[in-house]
């Protein structure tokens, strides 16, 4: 696991940036950049948009902090905004790499993968589509492991890291995911 936060201090600094104290929300950045920048680069696979989704992350969060309403808890909420922050950016530039790892993801599900005619190229549209809907619908810690695995192709590890939770945890959700993701598959 990645370093441990003092949970306690950063609710303090929390309710002082809610207070309008900048300096305080100033040091919960120092304590959280490297965190968040990391997994923004491992998630983008490209440096520059790392800083851009980092700057992105860190308004919304500057913005939303009055939103928290368990203080102790802002390194879980700051984690979430990096997912939507990173997922929404890499969707808006067209699903980076998605088609790719889509068809690993959809091996797990469907053996129909031949796409040779038009009725089959459609049916295969067709599962994509539904998968995507499945996945959406899948709890957030299990949606964000099963699209940092297969759409941007990242080890466990890095995802354990990313992510500030254990590798059997990522096995643990990913195995959930997958279980949950062939049901709604098959009916």
């Amino acid at each position: 696991m990645a370093k441990e936060y003092d949970h306690e201090y950063i609710a303090k600094l929390v309710r002082l940036t809610q207070q309008n104290n900048s300096d305080a929300f100033a040091q919960l950045y120092a304590m959280t950049y490297n965190k968040i920048y990391n997994y923004a680069h491992h998630y983008m696979h490209d440096a520059f948009l790392a800083q851009d989704a980092v700057q992105e992350i860190y308004i919304h969060a500057l913005k939303n902090i009055d939103k928290i309403k368990d203080p102790s808890l802002f390194v879980a909420w700051l984690n979430q905004i990096a997912f939507r922050v990173c997922y929404d950016m890499t969707f808006r530039q067209g699903g980076v790499q998605a088609q790719a790892t889509d068809d690993t993801l959809l091996e797990l599900v469907s053996d129909e993968r031949d796409s040779s005619s038009p009725e089959k190229c459609a049916i295969k549209q067709d599962e994509h589509e539904r998968l995507r809907q499945a996945i959406n619908e899948l709890h957030p810690d299990e949606k964000q492991c099963i699209i940092m695995k297969y759409y941007r192709n990242m080890k466990l590890e890095d995802i354990a890291d990313a992510l500030d939770i254990s590798r059997s945890t990522v096995k643990r959700y990913i195995a959930s995911a997958e279980a949950e993701l062939r049901f709604k598959m098959r009916n």
